[in-house]
C-alpha cells in the first residue's frame, strides 16, 4: 500500500523558490557563456554533468530501480529535453525578450491543460495568481525593449510549444508525486538529467563538442550543472510533493524577478520603473499562490470519494472514542446468556449469583479493570457475606468467592511478577 506522505506547504515553497532563483541565476552566465560555446554544446555539458554529479553523490541510486520509476524518469526528461532542444534553435529567430515571454507563458498554460486533461478546478485566488505572474513576467520582457522589430513566427510557436511541454511536465510530476512510495525523487531526477543530457548531446554532435577554453568559463559550467541543474531539478521533484502543480508553476515563473535581483545586486544594474512594478506583480502573484494547501491535482471525482471516506473514518472514530456503559453494571439489565449445552452453574444458588451466565465464552466478558473492582469487592465483604452466597464472577467454572476462601487456606494466592514469561 503507498503512503502519500503529509503535505507541508511551507517546505515545499522554500524548495520552488529556491528553484526559481537557481534557474534565474543561470540567465547571465547562460548570456555570457553562449558567446563562446555554442548554445547546444552548452545544454548537453551543463545537464550531462548534473546527471553525473548526483550520480557520483549515491552512486546506487539506480540500484534495483523499478520498471515504473525509468519509464517515469524518460517520458519527463524526453518532455523537457526537447522543449529545451526547441528553446535552443529558436532564439535564432527570436529576440531574447520574445523567446522570455514565450516561455513564460506556461504560467498560464498550466492551470488550462490542468482543467482540459485532468479536469482539476483551479480556485479563482490562484487565477488571479497566475494573471498577476503573466503581467509581472511582460513588464520585465517585453516592456523594458526588444531588440528589433522583426521575429521568426515559426520560432515563436516552436518556443510556445516549449512552453507547453514545460506545463505538462510540471502536471505529470506533481501526479507522479501523489504515489507515495513508488515515488523516488532523486533517482528520477538522475533519470531525467541524463535523458535531457543524451537528447540535447544528439544536437551537439553534429558538429562537434566544444568545450570551455579558460578556468573561469569552466566555474561558471559548474553553476549552471551543479546548482542550477542538479540542486535546481532535485528541489522541484521534493517541492512539488508539498505544493500541487499550478501554484508550483507560479513560483518558478518568478525567474525574471531573481534575474533582475542579481543584475541589480552583482552587476550593479540600475533599479527602474519596470523592475519596481514586475517585481510587484510577481511578488503578489507568489502571495496568492502560497497559501493554497488544498489538493488541486487531485479530480473532483476522487476528491469527493476521499471525502466521503474521510467522513466514515471520522464517524467510526467518534463512535470508537464514546464510552460504552459497562454491562456488568448491578442495576443494569443482564445481557442474556449464550445459550450452550455445556454450560453448568457455578453455584448452588444460581438467583443469588446474578453473575455466573459471564462464565460462558463468548458472551461478553468483562474488562480486567472490572474483574479487580469485583475481587476487591468480595475481599472486603467476605465476612458479612451469608453463606451460600455467592456475588462474584465465575472463573473456570467455579465461584470466584470458593476460590478466594481456598487460597487462603492453602497460602497459595497470586504474587506479583516483574517479568513476563518467555
Amino acid at each position: 500500500m503507498a503512503v502519500v506522505p503529509v503535505p507541508r506547504p511551507l517546505t515545499g515553497v522554500v524548495l520552488l523558490l529556491f528553484v526559481s532563483a537557481a534557474w534565474g541565476s543561470a540567465f547571465p552566465l547562460m548570456k555570457d557563456l553562449i558567446h563562446r560555446l555554442p548554445v547546444d554544446d552548452l545544454l548537453a555539458e551543463r545537464y550531462t554533468i548534473a546527471a553525473v554529479t548526483l550520480l557520483l553523490i549515491r552512486p546506487g541510486c539506480l540500484r534495483g530501480l523499478s520498471r515504473t520509476v525509468w519509464v517515469n524518469g524518460i517520458i519527463l526528461g524526453v518532455m523537457f529535453g526537447v522543449g529545451q532542444g526547441a528553446q535552443a534553435v529558436a532564439l535564432n529567430g527570436l529576440p531574447a525578450a520574445v523567446s522570455g515571454f514565450a516561455v513564460g507563458t506556461s504560467v498560464v498554460i498550466t492551470p488550462i491543460m490542468a482543467l482540459v486533461l485532468f479536469r482539476v478546478r483551479v480556485p479563482g485566488r490562484v487565477w488571479v495568481g497566475v494573471l498577476l505572474a503573466l503581467a509581472g513576467m511582460t513588464v520585465f520582457t517585453l516592456l523594458r525593449g526588444v531588440e528589433g522589430n522583426a521575429f521568426s513566427l515559426p520560432a515563436l510557436w516552436a518556443t510556445l510549444s516549449a512552453a507547453a511541454l514545460y506545463s505538462g511536465h510540471t502536471l505529470l510530476l506533481a501526479r507522479m508525486s501523489r504515489k507515495g512510495e513508488t515515488f523516488n525523487a532523486y533517482a528520477l531526477t538522475v533519470v531525467q538529467l541524463g535523458t535531457i543530457g543524451l537528447l540535447t548531446g544528439g544536437l551537439a554532435v553534429r558538429d562537434g563538442i566544444t568545450l570551455p577554453a579558460d578556468v573561469m568559463d569552466w566555474a561558471g559550467l559548474a553553476h549552471l550543472s551543479v546548482v542550477s541543474c542538479a540542486l535546481g531539478f532535485l528541489a522541484r521533484s521534493y517541492g512539488q510533493t508539498h505544493v500541487p502543480a499550478v501554484p508550483a508553476a507560479v513560483l518558478m515563473s518568478s525567474q525574471p524577478f531573481w534575474v533582475a535581483a542579481i543584475a541589480v545586486i552583482g552587476y550593479g544594474e540600475q533599479i527602474g520603473w519596470s523592475m519596481l512594478v514586475g517585481g510587484g506583480l510577481m511578488a503578489g502573484a507568489m502571495l496568492l499562490a502560497v497559501p493554497s494547501g488544498a489538493q488541486l491535482d487531485v479530480p473532483d471525482p476522487e476528491r469527493r470519494h476521499l471525502l466521503i471516506v474521510t467522513r466514515r473514518a471520522s464517524r467510526v472514530l467518534g463512535e470508537l472514542k464514546i464510552k460504552r456503559d459497562d454491562p456488568l453494571k448491578p442495576d443494569g439489565a443482564d445481557p442474556p446468556a449464550a445459550p450452550t449445552p455445556a454450560a453448568k452453574p457455578a453455584c448452588s444458588h444460581t438467583e443469588a449469583c446474578p453473575w455466573s451466565t459471564r462464565a460462558v465464552k463468548g458472551s461478553g466478558e468483562p474488562s480486567l479493570e472490572r474483574l479487580i473492582e469485583r475481587a476487591t469487592h468480595i475481599v472486603r465483604s467476605q465476612s458479612q457475606s451469608p453463606p451460600g452466597c455467592c456475588q462474584s464472577m465465575t472463573v473456570l467454572g467455579r465461584c470466584l468467592c470458593e476460590l478466594i476462601g481456598q487460597s487462603d487456606k492453602t497460602r497459595s494466592g497470586a504474587r506479583s511478577c516483574w517479568f513476563r514469561s518467555q
